[in-house]
C-alpha cells in the first residue's frame, strides 16, 4: 500500500517545488536592488512628470511602496512569503478572489497578444 508521500508524481513535483524556492531565493538580493533603484528613478523624475503635484504625491507614494517591498523581499525567504500570501487570502478571501481574477486576465490579454 502506498502512502501519500510516496508517490512519485507528488516527490518529483516536491523537488521542482524545492529547486524553484531555492532559485527564488537566490535572486531575492538582485530583485529587491533592482525595485530599489526603480524606486530611486521613480523619486528622482515623480517632481517633473505632468499632472501637477497630485500625480508627483501618487509617483512618490508608489516609490516609497517600492521601496517597503524591497524591504520585504530582503528579510523573507519564499516560505515565509508563501505563509504571508495564505495568511491574507485567509483573512479576505473576496479580495484575494477578485486579485487573482484580475491577474489572470491581464495575463491572459498578455501572453494572447503574442
Amino acid at each position: 500500500m502506498q502512502t501519500p508521500n510516496s508517490n512519485p508524481a507528488s516527490s518529483t513535483a516536491s523537488d521542482l517545488g524545492a529547486k524553484a524556492a531555492d532559485a527564488i531565493d537566490g535572486n531575492r538580493d538582485a530583485a529587491a536592488s533592482g525595485m530599489d533603484s526603480a524606486a530611486s528613478s521613480l523619486h528622482a523624475k515623480a517632481d517633473k512628470l505632468p499632472g501637477g503635484e497630485k500625480v508627483a504625491g501618487v509617483a512618490h507614494t508608489a516609490a516609497n511602496a517600492m521601496e517597503t517591498a524591497a524591504g520585504y523581499v530582503r528579510e523573507h525567504d519564499v516560505k515565509s512569503m508563501l505563509a504571508d500570501v495564505q495568511k491574507i487570502v485567509k483573512d479576505n478571501p473576496g479580495p484575494a478572489l477578485l486579485t487573482a481574477a484580475a491577474l489572470g486576465f491581464l495575463l491572459a490579454r498578455t501572453f494572447s497578444r503574442n
